[in-house]
């Protein structure tokens, strides 16, 4: 493999003015810093990339750190940060969380042994102290869906609670007055959250939510599925389904076909996230718009802004908020 004396002794320079034209600097005229290129494109040299940040005081790479990667709300997150960082030749380190405090501190950690000075966090597991602290010491650390009122100019979130009072609204307005809910068994905020605003928007028209008119399960079709079994096995009546996302909302509605439930001349379905499941469902799913890719090239943006030494104003806000989109999922309540 071509070294950078191969590249200074091929092209009869000096080291420092490979090392120059490698790191873009200075002081390299057009002619010269066109044919080392050239040689190291003939002689396959590729540069280190630990080695020129220890030159530039800057990581070549920017990090993520998602939950999972199989997930297609995540793919899409993914998507939007890469559409900023190919734009200034920087490459995406990807690690994983899993929503468990060691991985997730896991994942940081070895972002940071890869130099990355920038980086996007998903993380649902670690406390706030230590997010903090990560915050303090890593120039672009920036969050995704979480707020942290200590770091909020470095939070890229979405109001789950307006969310969830959405859903229910719009429900509402369709006459239903019979719930359940399908969510995450997972304890973090945003079930939590849009359950709140449910829970806040129906009792504002005068109906009360009991726990049963609750199934937790995973938060992917199976989940959806299962928690949908147990209601028809509970023999519960409802005519309104509010989905934690898609993809459970999806196994919702399969189970309920399975039984010969019409959706939605019987019952009504409505997710949350608006991935692409949800244009392909049948039928097509009523959703709330989670702005995500929106999300990710903010906070990409953010992190980088803050690796240079860009600090926004200190009132500066990043809250989204979701927008229903009405498919063929939701209609009239049975009179």
């Amino acid at each position: 493999m071509a070294t950078i004396k191969d590249i200074a002794q091929e092209a009869g320079v000096s080291l420092a003015t490979v090392s120059r034209v490698i790191n873009n600097g200075p002081k390299v005229g057009d002619a010269t810093r066109k044919r080392v290129k050239q040689i190291m494109l003939e002689m396959g040299y590729r540069p280190n990339a630990n080695a020129r940040a220890l030159v530039t005081q800057r990581s070549a790479s920017f990090g993520i750190v998602l939950p999972e990667l199989s997930d297609p709300f995540f793919a899409t997150m993914a998507h939007g940060i890469e559409s900023v960082t190919r734009k200034i030749d920087v490459q995406i380190l990807m690690s994983t969380g899993s929503i468990e405090k060691a991985t997730e501190l896991k994942a940081i950690e070895t972002l940071l042994e890869h130099r990355c000075n920038a980086m996007v966090v998903h993380s649902k597991a670690l406390d706030d102290a230590t997010l903090i602290n990560f915050a303090k010491t890593i120039p672009g650390f920036v969050l995704i869906n979480r707020y942290i009122e200590e770091i909020g100019n470095r939070c890229v979130w979405l109001d789950n609670i307006a969310g969830g009072q959405t859903m229910a609204r719009h429900m509402l307005n369709q006459g239903h007055t019979k719930f359940v809910i399908v969510s995450s068994k997972y304890q973090i905020d945003d079930p939590v959250d849009r359950i709140a605003g449910i829970k806040q928007e129906l009792a504002e028209n005068g109906i009360t939510l009991s726990p049963d008119m609750i199934e937790y399960s995973t938060p992917d079709q199976e989940g959806g599925e299962i928690a949908m079994q147990n209601f028809l096995a509970k023999g519960t009546e409802f005519t309104a389904v509010l989905a934690y996302n898609d993809a459970m909302a999806s196994g919702a509605m399969t189970m309920l076909q399975d039984h010969n439930i019409d959706v939605p001349n019987e019952v009504s379905v409505i997710g949350y996230d608006d991935v692409l499941l949800a244009k392909y469902c049948r039928p097509k799913l009523t959703t709330l718009r989670y702005p995500i890719e929106m999300m990710a090239v903010k906070a990409t943006e953010l992190a980088l802004q803050y690796a240079a030494g860009t600090v926004p104003e200190a009132d500066c806000t990043f809250k989204y908020a979701p927008t229903i989109v009405k498919r063929e999922s939701v209609g009239k309540a049975i009179s």
